[in-house]
């Protein structure tokens, strides 16, 4: 992993601060990176794209211990730079007629869990229009409070 904010990661794991939503392409692997916020139940809620190679993530999510909004790559990376550039939403055909449009996404599974069926957050419905005869989902920015 590369380009992470490294000293950041491990000052807050020391410090201790809990509740956090983390946005990144990734869940980071389970002992480096965001892996060590996850270890350490830090994390509330992952925004991200990929999340394939941590244990420690897959394990909270199925359990219903951490909430997750999955957007595909390049949604994640235009949610940001709208938020940074001040744009509070904007539309993208990405995903258009899925989950992410018609909602229903396990954001965050029960107590009783994903083997149970046990659903507590769901996603809602994006609102949708047709321009030029394509159909577009709203999609809203992401603005952080530091990276």
């Amino acid at each position: 992993l590369c380009g992470i904010p490294e000293n950041l990661i491990n000052a807050m794991v020391e410090h201790g601060t809990t509740g956090h939503t983390a946005v990144s392409n990734n869940a980071g692997v389970d002992d480096f990176g965001l892996g060590l916020l996850l270890q350490t139940k830090q994390v509330k809620r992952m925004i991200s794209s990929y999340v394939g190679e941590n244990k420690n993530f897959e394990a909270q999510y199925l359990s219903g211990e951490l909430e997750v909004e999955l957007t595909p790559q390049g949604t994640l990376a235009e949610r940001l730079r709208a938020g940074g550039a001040g744009i509070p939403a904007f539309y993208t055909r990405t995903g258009y007629g899925t989950y992410v449009h018609e909602g229903g996404n396990v954001i965050k599974y029960g107590p009783k869990g994903a083997a149970a069926g046990d659903v507590e957050i769901s996603s809602v419905p994006r609102e949708s229009r047709e321009f030029n005869g394509s159909n577009y989902i709203m999609e809203e920015a992401i603005t952080g409070d530091y990276s």
